[in-house]
């Protein structure tokens, strides 16, 4: 099973979902062995209902399709010609053995006269250290009459050590130092005092902190400026498209940087294979700055750590990880998702990505903690699906690891410690509501992965619901004018009328937002605003409303620029609640006599078309350098008058 991931994640599954799911892999293997010829056994349609049940949502499954040779189209998973058709059998041979194997125990274990006698594997023993009682990290539960020895224990206990081992890498000076010589921290520092003072501006009684908006900054600059998905990699001679076939041998260079998985991308014009270590060593991601969550949440737990944040790695047993950051200002830990750009959204996975959740578990330099919970609206739901492992036998795992790695700790942080595992615990008896910002379904991957995986979420069009209107203040109602810029080099609105008042983000000036973000091209010193990768298009609007200001237009004029490129397009659109006006993104300053009497005015922007893998950059707004700080690419003017 070694040389298949994706195998030895289906045998952590309970016996009975690994002799259902093995047996649809062998059927779905059988049918190319038998009739290599025929295509209609070489394509499984994503939307097909079996497929869709009874694989997608077990660990392992689509990955052991993979590992048989089976790539992924827009609809379906493809068994190319060109794929090993012996790497397929070794991978169904791999699961038959242990299918084989699995049904042997089950029909000793439902007639136990029939067994013979064969010694017992040893269990793993359980560690005693000698301790006080306040090295607990938690209450001492009493400890199970024996460890569960099975495939599925095993691998949960290895999982478990691997993990807290691996948190300790964070925590080297070096390191750190390291890591920090990649951030741009005072800048970050910068911008996050800048949103603190927006913050209280905006609200007096705000209890938030500068850290706080440090975390919003660095979760920004790892997604847009730092860190890249990749879902297959260029071909290496001639740039060209590659899919997913298999895996290579690491090389000595690769174990070094503990990347045991190499994927073989592989190019059907060139015949040559490209390479993708999968590193799990945070120091060599600083330098590739690449790969899928395992690496994003990875490197920026790093980088958290760098400047000075208390962070944990988190792990989910449905395949995601991500971080999770301490708020001194808020007593309690935030959820952050670097791959999402997401901060204190843990209903996100289960709620707007569709995830049946399980287990998830927070790893720290002093703890290790079960926060399955805090991610969780149906906690009866996650309860029913928590088989891998007996709930006793984890808890008394958890406080056994806790209190080895606890030894060292003076008794203040040990206090510590254990006062934020009391409120954590409090804070999960009672199941979170769903906000606006936990809705959306999965933005990181290439949509036919998200779609496998069932992560796209409830609808394909969704407006981000958090949405901004501009009302005249009292001086623009005084001077009968609103105006308003934007820069993109900045990030930042500049509210001419309202005393150069700024507003930092362009999502935080936007109306409504559909599948956009901000991309700044390091290598080519640019930025703009573009949909997201993989989606078919994005949409982007601005509103102004004076109703309740007792005012109404008298006139209007907007300023657009945007650029496309290939078959990509940008359509410009000015709305009032009678008219609509269409207008170029040439730059050029428009005006709108039509909406003159109107008391709101909507400005949007739709991105659509584009070619190949990077059709999402063929439609841009806002293009420019990101050296040409005082250009302003976007403006709405309103003149008003008494209503």
């Amino acid at each position: 099973m070694s040389g298949s991931q994706g195998v030895s994640a289906l045998c952590e599954n309970p016996t009975e979902v690994f002799l259902e799911v093995s047996k649809l892999l062998i059927t779905y293997a059988d049918n190319i062995l038998r009739n290599p010829n025929e295509e209609k056994y070489r394509s499984i349609r994503i939307g097909n209902t079996t497929f869709s049940t009874k694989l997608l949502p077990v660990k392992g499954a689509v990955e052991c399709l993979f590992d048989m040779g089976f790539e992924e189209a827009e609809t379906h998973l493809v068994f190319p010609k060109s794929a090993s058709v012996e790497r397929l059998r070794q991978v169904r041979e791999t699961i038959a053995a242990e299918r084989d194997q699995r049904l042997g125990a089950s029909k000793v274990a439902s007639n136990p006269q029939s067994a013979r006698v064969t010694p017992s594997p040893a269990p793993i023993p359980p560690s005693t250290p000698s301790a006080g009682p306040e090295c607990a990290a938690a209450p001492p539960t009493p400890a199970p009459a024996a460890l569960p020895f099975t495939a599925s224990s095993v691998s949960f206990l290895r999982t478990l050590q691997s993990n807290f081992q691996h948190v300790i890498i964070y925590e080297s000076p070096a390191l750190q130092k390291k890591a920090l010589s990649c951030i741009p921290h005072e800048l970050l520092k910068s911008r996050a005092k800048e949103r603190l003072k927006q913050a209280n501006d905006a609200d007096p009684a705000c209890s938030l902190s500068e850290e706080d908006m440090l975390v919003l900054d660095l979760l920004q600059w790892f997604k847009g400026e730092f860190f890249s998905w990749v879902d297959s990699l260029p071909c290496s001679r001639c740039g060209g498209r590659t899919q997913t076939s298999g895996s290579l041998p690491p090389s000595n260079d690769d174990l070094r940087w503990d990347a045991g998985r190499v994927e073989n991308h592989y190019c059907q014009t060139c015949h040559l294979s490209t390479r993708f270590p999968r590193y799990n060593n945070p120091e060599k991601l600083l330098e590739s700055r690449r790969g899928r969550c395992g690496e994003w949440a990875n490197c920026f737990t790093l980088c958290c750590r760098a400047l000075g944040l208390e962070a944990r790695y988190i792990w989910d047993s449905t395949d995601h990880v991500w971080t999770e950051v301490y708020s001194h200002s808020q007593h309690r830990w935030l959820h952050c998702d670097p791959c999402e750009n997401a901060c204190d959204k843990p209903l996100l996975y289960e709620v707007g990505w569709g995830k049946k959740l399980s287990y998830i578990l927070a790893f720290s330099k002093d703890q290790v903690v079960d926060v399955t919970w805090r991610y969780s609206c149906k906690h009866p739901e996650v309860l029913s699906r928590r088989t891998q492992i007996q709930e006793t036998w984890l808890l008394h795992k958890l406080n056994e690891l806790n209190t080895m790695r606890q030894q060292s700790l003076g008794p203040e942080r040990k206090k510590e410690l254990m006062q934020r595992l009391v409120v954590e615990l409090v804070e999960f008896i009672s199941p979170k509501t769903p906000q606006s910002g936990e809705l959306g379904g999965r933005i990181s991957g290439s949509l036919a992965w998200r779609a496998a995986r069932g992560e796209t979420g409830a609808s394909n069009a969704k407006w981000d619901t958090e949405e901004c209107v501009f009302i005249p203040s009292e001086s623009e109602k005084q001077t009968k004018l609103f105006h308003i810029c934007y820069n993109v080099a900045k990030d930042c609105y500049i509210r001419v009328s309202n005393g150069q008042e700024t507003l930092s983000g362009w999502q935080r000036g936007a109306w409504r937002k559909e599948n956009m973000f901000r991309k700044e091209e390091l290598d080519w010193q640019m930025v703009y605003l573009a949909r997201t990768e993989g989606s078919f298009s994005g949409r982007i609007s601005w509103k102004f409303d004076c109703a309740s200001v007792g005012m109404k237009i008298k006139s209007a004029s907007v300023k657009a620029f945007s650029q496309t490129f290939h078959s990509g397009s940008v359509h410009w659109s000015l709305h009032s609640t009678q008219t609509t006006i269409e207008f170029p993104g040439d730059g050029e300053l428009h005006s709108a006599a039509s909406l003159s009497g109107g008391t709101e005015l909507i400005v949007e922007a739709e991105l659509k078309g584009g070619d190949g893998d990077v059709s999402w950059q063929h439609a841009q707004l806002f293009r420019q350098s990101l050296e040409e700080t005082e250009k302003v690419l976007f403006e709405l003017r309103v003149e008003m008058e008494q209503s």
